[in-house]
């Protein structure tokens, strides 16, 4: 525990979080930090409902600034500036005893150095690096100059840092790891009752993303690729986890599907989902990590918007499919851009739903991804509390 040696003036941790996983991850900090510390501390910042639960009260809507991809930033970039300066000038006026920028790199690194020009003497954690080693590398040795500590969710990114002459960068864990424990204690049976999936019948849970691009852009070779795998097994059950955002769109986009899956809602139904199913095919990001540590075979595909994907010129990376970075090898079969393919999706789910050497050898690589991504001990949230009070300002 932190004894802070002045009683009357509160540690003042201002916390700035660009999107609703940022939020969460900033809502699991401030509960850690208030664990960690003796004595009144004072959070401020940009976050949603976690953050608030928290008591850290949000200086504008986190949906203000929580944007994704080239396109959709530059509709919104007279708004996304005054937010970036409106934060600048509150953290100033708090002049806090250390900055927490969380992710969205867009947002809360142009605030990071804003505030390090105008006000060097305050620490300024990044927690969840950029994706450096995906594209943009020399960004790693920019950040030295305005960020004093990175906390890595993934367990290559200090090396990564290191090699490319970045700030000083620890592997705190995923959040993920904090809720391994509930995901094992789920019970799959009930969400099948729920919706009187067939026995006998194969089950697989489909992911198109749970952004408009990526539904609009995926939604039509996913359908393909459940054509085939119908026509080659029979008949399956389709599980589909939404979010209630875009659970419109892809309810008007299923039209073209050759069977009426199953929709899901919540945190609950979604990993019941995961654990029932006998494959996946899901759209890459951060959900095939949640289908790994829940011990789910998958096939991964992504398409981009045209802009965007400009940027795969400057990328140098063996895969983007995050199991697969972790564990140094392409174990989950992944399928991008031209190769992402009705025809393709199908021949690589087929031999995961069969059974057989290709699904054992993705509960293989789902083992071996647990043991990289455990921590020696304790939980992410609190190793973050703690690099973040060591650079709080004496």
């Amino acid at each position: 525990m932190i004894q802070k040696p002045d009683k009357i003036k509160p540690l003042s941790i201002f916390v700035v979080s660009g999107e609703p996983s940022g939020d969460q991850l900033g809502g699991n900090l401030i509960k850690a930090i208030r664990r960690a510390v003796t004595g009144p501390v004072r959070f401020q910042g940009v976050g949603a409902e976690a953050m608030e639960r928290e008591g850290c009260t949000s200086l504008f809507p986190l949906s203000d600034v929580a944007v994704m991809g080239p396109i959709a930033i530059l509709a919104r970039l007279p708004k996304l500036v005054r937010r970036v300066y409106q934060t600048v000038d509150a953290i100033l006026e708090a002049n806090p005893d250390v900055l927490v920028i969380i992710d969205s790199p867009e947002f809360t690194h142009p605030i990071a150095k804003r505030v390090r020009k105008r006000n060097p003497s305050i620490p300024i954690i990044d927690y969840v690096s950029p994706t450096v080693w995906i594209w943009r590398s020399g960004r790693s040795r920019k950040m030295r100059s305005y960020v004093d500590h990175v906390l890595a969710l993934l367990p290559f990114e200090p090396a990564v840092h290191k090699r490319l002459e970045g700030p000083p960068c620890t592997y705190v864990g995923h959040p993920l790891i904090e809720r391994s424990d509930w995901i094992r204690s789920l019970k799959p049976r009930e969400l099948a009752n729920t919706h009187g999936l067939k026995k006998g019948r194969k089950i697989l849970t489909v992911l198109p993303g749970s952004r408009q691009n990526e539904i609009t852009l995926l939604m039509e070779c996913f359908g393909g690729a459940l054509e085939r795998v119908i026509e080659a097994i029979g008949e399956i059950e389709v599980m589909v986890p939404v979010v209630p955002s875009v659970r419109h769109l892809v309810e008007e986009k299923l039209e073209s599907w050759p069977i009426k899956p199953h929709l899901v809602e919540g945190e609950t139904a979604k990993f019941q989902a995961f654990r029932l199913s006998d494959a996946a095919l899901a759209a890459s990001g951060t959900v095939t990590l949640e289908l790994a540590l829940s011990g789910t075979p998958m096939v991964v595909a992504y398409r981009l918007e045209f802009i965007a994907s400009l940027a795969r010129i400057l990328a140098t990376f063996p895969s983007i499919v995050l199991p697969n970075l972790i564990l140094e090898k392409n174990a989950f079969p992944e399928f991008l851009e031209e190769t992402c393919t009705s025809e393709n999706l199908a021949a690589a789910l087929l031999p995961l739903l069969k059974g057989g050497k290709a699904r054992e050898i993705q509960l293989t690589a789902i083992k071996g991804l647990e043991k990289k991504m455990r921590l020696a001990c304790g939980q992410p949230s609190d190793l973050a509390a703690k690099i973040v009070l060591e650079h709080v300002r004496k």
